[in-house]
């Protein structure tokens, strides 16, 4: 334990060196480039690469170049390692003969025997081909690559396979058949999944390095074998890479391969035992729409997102459902909705309450793919369904799902379409749906504005304090006490509080005891927004406020904000986020002071 503290001690040291830049750090870099700790290691080295560039081309010769080769044929895997990344900064400027001298050391490294420095030397093959002359790529690169691809060890096989996307793009197209495309093709054959699983993860890559040509002679065989492939993980990445792999498709031809070759794989994965495949799938199949267009979207896409949409993977569904507006660009609202949406409402309407509730929070998202024009049209109705639900989570959910909607869609729409079926659940006979209507208040009254709040929402509350059911009485002393920061103080003063005195009479003691909280609450907020309009000040925050008094100070703190009054000679308005704030301590962030002029004492 001791040691790897030394080594994480050595981290900062390797840092600081990178700065100092003078003729002095390369010595104790190399020596930090040998120790035990990779991430001492990879620092070493990449201020090493840094330096390189600081070198003339001779000053490289005398001083770097000796430094590579040392470390290079270290007798510690550890130097060797560090060696591999520092080939490709110094070739480029140095001379013919060390050129071949570096050409040799990287061979030797690509033959260690030690696994690790093979990892290092695969890792950093592409790079280092891409510094190298065309001939010399053809008649070293390709054969280490092939070496590497071949090695007994996955892990260095699997970083060959990253390094056969640089290398294809250095290639003229007529060497690649022969010189790249036999080692391709065995790498997606391989026997372990994780060469395979990098296979698919670059394929998209790959695809493009090799051109047209190879894609589809080679490639789509290719592909094919990895959507139907053993592992999951590896039908997870290629099923990740099917838009991309179509959108690359030779144009002339693209349809008929995917609707050949590409569309039975795809409809096997829709079905796949794996969710992360599933998943995996969904959130790209719906980019297929705009490749096929609208006559095969509807005939063989629109079955499969039906079916995804349906899967009991929440973010199967998830994927589908914030993908819809593809598909809408393709085949137009009106097929939409009789194609998908019905399968929506199907699940909205579920026996199970849990499908339910995972079709309420996507709403907000169909929402805004759908537009609120065929929102009113077709799935208003939904949302307010599920306020009257038998399941106290599903109306929870759907309140909470309505604030988001009013969000989205701003206050007037609200006025004009949730408001007055929210307040009209106000006389339903069952009382559960009578409280809903006072939750949906405190939800809502914050996004509807003081305007809607005091004039279609307060009244109602008030009206039911005479409510039989006790349940009722002390949720609406509630619903007061959060919606009272949206009211102004006559509203407070006129009809809030007479209310709130009368539930603190009530016989229930529920009901007493949340009117009293309420009442205590108010008088503070009455108290505040008297100051305030005593002192004339044009602006309100109901999160945080500081007042002044001429020879006074008031602080408080109320359940839904908190007050703060200091005898200053201003009055000064302060927001702040994220709530809750306390003042003086680090949670006190982007804060906004303004000034207001003092009122003239009395």
């Amino acid at each position: 334990m001791a040691g790897a503290d030394g080594d994480d001690s050595l981290y900062p040291i390797a840092v600081l060196i990178d700065e100092l830049r003078n003729e002095d750090v390369q010595p104790p870099l190399e020596s930090l480039a040998t120790v035990e700790e990779t991430v001492v290691r990879d620092k070493a080295v990449e201020s090493l690469r840094k330096i390189s560039q600081e070198h003339s081309p001779v000053d490289l010769e005398v001083h770097f170049e000796p430094l590579v080769k040392r470390l290079a044929s270290g007798d510690w895997f550890t130097s060797r390692t560090s060696a591999c990344g520092l080939f490709s900064v110094c070739y480029p400027r140095v001379s013919s003969t060390v050129k071949a001298e570096i050409r040799q050391h990287f061979r030797t490294l690509c033959s260690d025997d030690t696994p690790m420095v093979r990892r290092a030397a695969a890792s950093k093959l592409g790079e280092f081909a891409k510094v190298l002359e065309l001939d010399y790529v053809k008649s070293d690169i390709i054969s280490l690559f092939t070496a590497l691809a071949s090695d007994e060890q996955d892990s260095v096989r699997l970083l060959a396979v990253e390094a056969c996307v640089s290398i294809a793009t250095l290639l003229p197209q007529e060497d690649l058949e022969t010189l790249v495309m036999p080692t391709l093709r065995q790498a997606a054959e391989d026997k372990s999944w994780r060469v395979r699983y990098m296979v698919a993860d670059k394929f998209s890559e790959l695809q493009k390095a090799v051109g047209p040509e190879i894609t589809k002679n080679d490639l789509v065989p290719a592909f094919q074998n990895l959507l139907k492939d053993c592992e999951a993980e590896v039908r997870a990445a290629a099923a990740n890479k099917v838009k991309e792999f179509c959108e690359n498709l030779p144009e002339d031809s693209r349809e008929q391969i995917i609707m050949t070759h590409i569309l039975p794989c795809v409809k096997e994965l829709v079905s796949d035992t794996n969710q992360h495949v599933k998943s995996a799938l969904a959130s790209v199949i719906m980019g297929l729409s705009t490749i096929l267009g609208k006559d095969n979207t509807i005939e063989h896409l629109l079955p499969l997102f039906l079916a995804q949409l349906k899967d009991e993977c929440p973010e199967v569904r998830l994927n589908i459902i914030s993908n819809l507006d593809c598909v809408n660009e393709v085949i137009g609202i009106r097929q939409l909705s009789q194609s998908l949406l019905p399968a929506i409402v199907e699940l909205a309407e579920d026996a199970k309450w849990r499908v339910r509730l995972a079709i309420i929070e996507y709403m907000p998202l169909l929402a805004g793919q759908l537009g609120v024009e065929f929102f009113d049209e077709k799935l208003n109705t939904l949302c307010m369904a599920w306020l009257i639900d038998h399941v106290y989570a599903i109306r929870e959910a759907a309140t909470c799902n309505l604030m988001k909607l009013v969000e989205k869609f701003g206050a007037e729409w609200a006025q004009n379409t949730i408001v007055p079926k929210v307040l009209g659940m106000a006389n339903d006979p069952n009382y559960l749906h009578r409280m809903t209507t006072l939750f949906c208040i405190n939800a809502l009254s914050e996004a509807c504005g003081q305007d809607i709040t005091t004039k279609q929402m307060l009244p109602v509350v008030l009206k039911m304090s005479n409510d039989q059911v006790a349940n009722v009485r002390f949720n609406v002393a509630k619903s007061l006490q959060k919606i009272g920061p949206v009211l102004d103080s006559n509203a407070l003063q006129t009809e809030v509080k007479p209310v709130l005195e009368k539930l603190a009479t009530d016989t229930d003691m529920d009901v007493k005891y949340f009117a009293q909280e309420a009442i205590s609450g108010k008088q503070n907020l009455l108290c505040l927004l008297n100051a305030k309009r005593d002192c004339s000040v044009q602006s309100f925050d109901k999160e945080i406020m500081w007042l002044s008094y001429p020879n006074s100070i008031y602080q408080t703190t109320l359940p839904f904000c908190t007050v703060l009054c200091c005898n200053t000679d201003c009055i000064g308005l302060i927001k702040e986020l994220p709530r809750p704030v306390v003042m003086g301590t680090s949670s006190v962030v982007k804060v906004l002071l303004i000034i207001i002029p003092p009122p003239n004492p009395r």
